[in-house]
């Protein structure tokens, strides 16, 4: 990864086109989640930002925004609407699809 460059990591229903980088499908429902993979993937990735739609702070309960809150408190964290943040896929160097089922929980990783 260069600089600035993008990694989306997304859930199991995220839209991409036929000419998109998918990087792997899901292994079933929930494995492995989105927060798994990003646990995975921070540890060798320099992250300069996160940004994730802002749906997603409005659709799903308080546990779930805290649990992806905590997980993400040690980044810079930038919501913009989903259509905004669909717009950018075409533009990463990889898409890692999971098996997460957590509404709009989508994240693209800016590299540092």
């Amino acid at each position: 990864m260069r600089h600035t460059n993008l990694l989306v990591i997304a859930d199991r229903g995220f839209p991409f086109l036929a000419h998109d980088r998918d990087s792997g499908y899901f292994v079933g429902e929930w494995i492995p989640t989105i927060l798994q993979v990003y646990s995975a993937i921070r540890l060798n990735f320099q992250i300069q930002e996160i940004i994730m739609a802002q749906e997603f702070l409005e659709v799903n309960p308080p546990d779930v925004v805290k649990v992806f809150t905590d997980a993400t408190a040690s980044h810079q964290v930038t919501f913009e609407s989903h259509t905004q943040l669909k717009s950018r896929v075409p533009y990463a160097v990889g898409l890692i699809r999971t098996g997460d089922t957590t509404q709009y929980a989508n994240m693209i990783l800016v590299s540092g």
